[in-house]
């Protein structure tokens, strides 16, 4: 679930536990959607009135990366609304307030028909691919030459292919950068990944900036 009010959430959670239905929140729609890149959910409940982000775009990116349903969950009742989800991907759109008896309903509805409909969608083959064993990353079939640190932010990078990545996930999240470490640190280990990887690192096509939030790798390839 992707919901910034935290009391509507706790009370959804409570209620759909009662019929096995698991909930894991996330207030920040940055945070759900680079969730979705490393744990295995079976379904999404998005807001659309969230911080930073509104929820139509984040409808947009999830169902860009993935066919995990979606279904809109909002106090927007405006038809636009509506259409520009439904646009976007989402499966199905209950206006807030509801019965929660009947979140559960199209809960299993939707389950069950996205568990009998055949995923025919292929993957794209990736570009970049990390071999953690070795400690090493590979550019199509080309190992690639990189330090300690720069493999590590990497390496991670991989794992969230396709999501925004800020500087302080980085510091957090990668156990040979230290938080002690500065933001200015990430950007020119960044700088140096991208004179590795980029044909141009001034105008790069994998590893691209995202203002005001951080980084994302790009890692796909039509051949």
């Amino acid at each position: 679930m992707i919901e910034d009010d935290w009391e509507i959430a706790e009370l959804l959670g409570e209620y759909l536990g009662g019929f096995d239905i698991c909930i894991t929140n996330y207030e920040c729609p940055h945070l759900g959607i680079s969730a979705l890149s490393v744990k295995k959910y079976d379904l999404v409940i998005l807001d659309l009135s969230l911080p930073s982000m509104d929820g139509t775009e984040v409808c947009k990116l999830i169902r860009q990366k993935s066919q995990i349903p979606i279904i809109i969950s909002s106090a927007r009742s405006d038809i636009q609304d509506k259409v520009v989800c439904y646009n976007h991907g989402a499966d199905d759109y209950i206006p807030k307030p509801y019965d929660s008896q009947e979140l559960v309903l199209r809960i299993n509805a939707l389950l069950k028909r996205h568990s009998n409909t055949p995923n025919t969608k292929q993957e794209p083959k990736k570009l970049f691919t990390c071999d953690e064993t070795k400690m090493e990353v590979y550019k199509s079939d080309s190992l690639l030459n990189f330090t300690n640190a720069e493999y590590a932010i990497f390496s991670y990078m991989i794992k969230k292919s396709g999501y925004p990545i800020s500087r302080e996930e980085i510091l957090l999240n990668v156990d040979s950068i230290k938080y002690e470490s500065n933001i200015k640190s990430i950007d020119v280990l960044i700088g140096r990944i991208r004179a590795k990887i980029e044909q141009n690192p001034k105008k790069p096509q994998y590893l691209v900036s995202i203002r005001g939030v951080g980084y994302k790798l790009i890692n796909e390839t039509n051949k």
